[in-house]
């Protein structure tokens, strides 16, 4: 519960960054053990498609991770069957582009503006089977801003969700 209060009290004006030069395509490819090992009976896979050259990057390590953990679990959280989880990184205009894309749930358009508020929850009328209190993607957008990046995310029903990350 402490956690969840810390994330709700963040802004990315109170954020302390701890930058380093960081390898991100390394770190990219070292989440397949754990996730076989997590994540192995669901059937889920992850897959890669790492073509940016400019992929060491100025971050603070620990808060991209977890952004990139979020996105990832929420892939498979919203999925309703065998998850299939894509990263790709590409170059764009002097900027290092991670797309995370899900073949889960989707998001309807008319939510997809209110995603990364605190707090906020698709609604999904009485079924409650994902508990959560709508501070994962507040914590992804806190930290992205804090980064001076942007985030954007393309979702179709039934389809699923791609989470665009530009730093």
């Amino acid at each position: 519960m402490e956690k969840v209060l810390n994330v709700a009290k963040l802004d990315k004006n109170t954020i302390h960054l701890n930058k380093e030069i960081f390898n991100i395509h390394d770190y990219i490819l070292s989440l397949k053990d754990g996730f076989e090992f997590n994540y192995k009976e669901n059937g889920a896979q992850l897959k890669f498609e790492l073509k940016s050259k400019n992929f060491m990057i100025n971050v603070d390590a620990i808060h991209l991770t977890n952004v990139i953990l979020n996105l990832i679990e929420n892939g498979i959280k919203y999925c309703s069957n065998e998850p299939i989880i894509t990263i790709k990184t590409k170059d764009e205009f002097n900027k290092l582009i991670i797309s995370i894309s899900d073949n889960g749930i989707g998001i309807e358009k008319e939510h997809l503006r209110n995603i990364f508020e605190k707090f906020y929850r698709v609604p999904t009328g009485n079924i409650h089977n994902v508990k959560g209190f709508g501070l994962g993607l507040y914590y992804v957008k806190t930290i992205i801003d804090a980064h001076h990046g942007k985030i954007d995310v393309k979702s179709r029903p039934g389809i699923g969700s791609t989470f665009i990350i530009k730093l």
